[in-house]
């Protein structure tokens, strides 16, 4: 029995969006116990396994205020897992404050520098995904922290996505050797001295959703823009096909022809339907929701949890940089 602590608290939307993915996913999943946190008035009256929090964090909320209000739904939602009482975490509640408590609050795994976070993006083959790290766990990083999440993305794509022999490329400026930021160039030194992963080399943004790799590493700054420009082109695309093919009869009609083709394309760039970031380097599935996650993407972010908790990541990751 997998089981998973829910903060139902702190998103855009209220507690109405997440507790309506809780339900479609408890209809689905016989084989797990979902645990609701909450305020008493939201939580269900029966069906669930439900911890009273009276504090709700707001999205401008950063680590202190997560460490301090201790009978908020994420501090108590993320101590189930602490506690052992809960194999995952999910909320699409203040990114610093639920990453900095779960750090502060679970530990960093053994040997691990700096904790990332990890996002699985769509590419332009049908079914392939690339995971980035890390995009906005830290600000700044080393390039021994950035080859370390290098490490880490390789075990994640073994693991999770089932690639035998991930390819591993740093995201620079330039493909070339020697490109880049300093922090970039070293880390791209360490891993093309190590016999432990398949270190292809360098990638430019433009390249990253090509399907050539399998992993990318990077800062979590600059990854944390990657994330959010390219969610920014997708709406901005199916924006502009929408009012292409509104522009007269023929284009309508051309979009009827091409109807299946745009709905396959915008289900792929669509984030509702990637669900969540996972924070690795803690000792526990921790998974982020979209702040303005509904329930079809909250859904798919307790199904992240769900399958990272059952495929036991966190301690595939612990042997594998013991190793």
């Amino acid at each position: 029995m997998i089981r998973i602590a829910i903060d139902l608290m702190g998103g855009d939307l209220g507690s109405a969006a997440t507790l309506e993915g809780v339900n479609r996913f408890k209809k689905e999943h016989d084989d797990v116990e979902l645990i609701l946190v909450g305020k008493k008035e939201e939580l269900p009256t029966d069906g669930y396994k439900v911890i009273e929090a009276n504090d709700v964090l707001p999205m401008t909320a950063g680590a202190l205020d997560a460490i301090r209000k201790k009978d908020s739904s994420m501090y108590k939602a993320i101590s189930c897992v602490a506690n052992k009482e809960a194999d995952a975490v999910v909320s699409c509640g203040s990114t610093g404050a639920y990453l900095s408590a779960s750090a502060l609050i679970l530990k960093k795994i053994p040997g691990v520098s700096r904790p990332a976070l990890i996002a699985p993006f769509p590419t332009k083959i049908r079914g392939k995904k690339v995971v980035i790290l890390d995009v906005g766990a830290s600000n700044e990083n080393s390039g021994e922290e950035i080859a370390q999440f290098a490490m880490m993305g390789n075990i994640y794509a073994k693991s999770v996505l089932e690639v035998e022999t991930p390819k591993v490329y740093v995201l620079s400026n330039g493909t070339e050797e020697g490109k880049g930021s300093p922090e970039g160039k070293e880390a791209a030194k360490i891993l093309s001295e190590s016999k432990k992963l398949n270190f292809c080399g360098n990638i430019e943004a433009r390249e990253a959703l090509s399907g050539e790799a399998d992993v990318i590493a990077t800062d979590g700054f600059s990854g944390n823009v990657l994330l959010k420009g390219d969610e920014g082109i997708a709406k901005m695309m199916s924006g502009m096909i929408k009012q292409a093919f509104k522009r007269n009869i023929f284009s309508m009609l051309g979009y009827l022809l091409a109807k299946k083709g745009f709905k396959e394309m915008t289900k792929t760039m669509d984030y509702k339907n990637t669900g969540g970031a996972m924070l690795v380097g803690v000792n526990g599935v921790v998974v982020k929701a979209h702040g303005s996650s509904d329930g079809l993407a909250f859904y798919h972010a307790i199904d992240v949890a769900y399958k990272l908790a059952k495929s036991d990541l966190v301690k595939t990751i612990e042997e594998g940089l013991a190793q």
